[in-house]
């Protein structure tokens, strides 16, 4: 999913989504799940808006936003690491996985890779005890983390962007053999 930075469709799409709600301050954590689910995280532009619609201040919607710790305000990676330090998972070393995350992808908590490929965040408990340490990348879980595994997934993600990036390629050229022809001399 591509993050959308142009104001007025953002402003289109949260009117949208504001348009299929009543107006009411009793709305606004499902309206900010809604805008969030819509962008992967909530623009500030966004903030205003619903301000604006349900007649509050934009401090009360950025008070409520800020309180819980499912939203996002700054736009996620491609790929969203969210390593859990619920009790399990800090029992069994996931601090250690999410220091080997930090050092591979050369960012701290929250922050984000400046290709955009990655961002980086501790949460607090996803649910999966049973196979801690868990690192959830998107919405895939991976139980049994461990820092050695981190360079493998980081191998698997660059792999398949090769791939998509060749088949990318292959749809622009008309059936590869005229690059192959200019290269070995066959086309005049």
């Amino acid at each position: 999913m591509e993050i959308i930075e142009n104001k007025a469709e953002i402003l289109d799409q949260v009117r949208e989504i504001l348009g299929s709600r009543k107006d009411s301050f009793y709305n606004l954590i499902v309206i900010l799940q809604d805008i969030q689910k819509r962008f992967r995280y909530i623009p500030k532009i966004a903030m205003a808006e619903v301000a604006k619609h349900l007649n509050i201040s934009q401090a009360n919607v950025y008070g409520v936003a800020t309180f819980y710790n499912q939203f996002r305000f700054q736009p996620p990676g491609k790929y969203h690491i969210r390593m859990c330090m619920g009790t399990a998972c800090h029992v069994k070393s996931g601090d250690k996985v999410l220091d080997q995350w930090k050092r591979r992808l050369e960012i701290e908590e929250g922050g984000r890779t400046p290709d955009g490929e990655y961002s980086l965040e501790r949460v607090a408990c996803v649910g999966c005890c049973s196979i801690a340490p868990v690192t959830v990348i998107n919405d895939d879980v991976i139980g049994d983390m461990a820092p050695n595994r981190v360079d493998g997934i980081l191998l698997q993600h660059k792999i398949q962007k090769e791939k998509e990036m060749r088949a990318a390629k292959s749809q622009t050229e008309p059936n590869g053999l005229e690059d192959e022809e200019t290269r070995i001399g066959g086309k005049e």
